[in-house]
């Protein structure tokens, strides 16, 4: 038992020294306290989708979607042959209304106490692709269903924890979240979005997660002090 809890604890820092390797978006902190942060997001360019289910089906089902995308499934626009494109983290998936919005970007207002992270049937799950790319050299997704998409600079403040996200700790921390940014004044653009940083098998004590909302740009000098 001892050794293959030991075998496992290799395994994971082999893969941890992979996946942190991972391109992540690029971000400024700008106010940390214990476990939160606010940052600023550069302009990015992600791949997402929208697919139906609870929350584990859609991360499945919108992992799966992109995933065949960056490993192949698309038209290159400087070759003729498919293009692989790098794996970033984290995967994010985001509660949707019924009613998708057929513009982009869209702000999407937050849902209620009751309207949670984890109650949704409907999903929007993005990856952001790497630095080097843009809209214009790209390789456009064979699936319909995959959409490419520019987002500005924006604003967000993040609860990072470890373990595996069960039903109640992602509803747990993302009310912790949203409690501490309405003390902290901050004004709230979105629902809460989960990011998973790792692959499932991952031990727990080793994955890290992250609630995050997007905020309106916040005036640092009213911030409360860390306690």
């Amino acid at each position: 038992m001892k050794l293959s809890l030991f075998l496992a604890f290799l395994i994971n820092l082999i893969f941890m020294g992979h996946v942190m390797a991972y391109d992540e978006p690029q971000y400024k902190v700008l106010y940390s306290s214990q476990n939160i942060e606010i940052r600023q997001y550069a302009p990015m360019l992600i791949a997402q989708v929208y697919v139906d289910g609870d929350m584990d089906e859609a991360s499945n089902k919108g992992f799966r979607l992109i995933a065949s995308y960056i490993f192949g499934n698309n038209q290159s626009v400087t070759q003729s042959d498919p293009e692989k494109i790098a794996m970033t983290t984290p995967v994010t998936i985001e509660p949707q209304a019924e009613k998708i919005p057929m513009t982009a970007p869209v702000a999407i207002e937050p849902q209620s106490q009751e309207g949670n992270l984890v109650s949704s049937q409907k999903w929007r799950v993005h990856f952001v692709m790497p630095s080097q790319y843009t809209l214009a050299n790209i390789p456009k997704p064979k699936d319909s269903s995959v959409q490419l998409k520019e987002l500005p600079e924006q604003y967000f403040v993040a609860l990072q924890y470890s373990g595996f996200n069960t039903a109640g700790k992602v509803q747990q921390r993302s009310h912790e979240l949203q409690a501490w940014s309405k003390d902290q004044g901050l004004t709230i653009r979105s629902t809460a979005q989960l990011a998973r940083y790792n692959p499932p098998w991952t031990l727990p004590m080793f994955r890290r997660n992250e609630i995050l909302m997007e905020i309106a740009k916040p005036d640092l000098s009213k911030m409360k002090s860390a306690e």
